[in-house]
């Protein structure tokens, strides 16, 4: 099945305690059915201090599952993703408007 929501996306969260949150999608898990969103459901990871990096408590995306996410329309609302096909390509576009999402 072709994936509706990719790499570079600007999504909303849909569900969970980030609910009403935007982010980018960094990075998309297809097996597991998850993505890690830029700033969305930020853990504390505790790391030790190296030569290269200073320890201490990070900040860290974890994955969030992508029936949370719905990808963000021209109109910052958000919208679920349908396909077409143009000329001899399969194109993403926006259900509530029409456009086509990927470039």
């Amino acid at each position: 099945m072709a994936a509706k929501l990719k790499k570079g996306d600007n999504v909303v969260v849909l569900a969970g305690k980030d609910k009403g949150q935007k982010g980018t999608i960094i990075n998309v898990d297809p097996k597991s059915g998850k993505a890690v969103v830029e700033g969305v459901n930020m853990a504390v990871r505790h790391t030790r201090q190296s030569q290269s990096s200073q320890g201490g408590r990070i900040p860290k995306a974890m994955p969030i599952d992508l029936s949370n996410l719905a990808i963000v329309d021209k109109n910052g609302k958000p919208t679920r993703v349908g396909f077409r096909i143009e000329g001899e390509k399969k194109v993403r576009f926006a259900k509530t408007t029409g456009d086509v999402i990927d470039a």
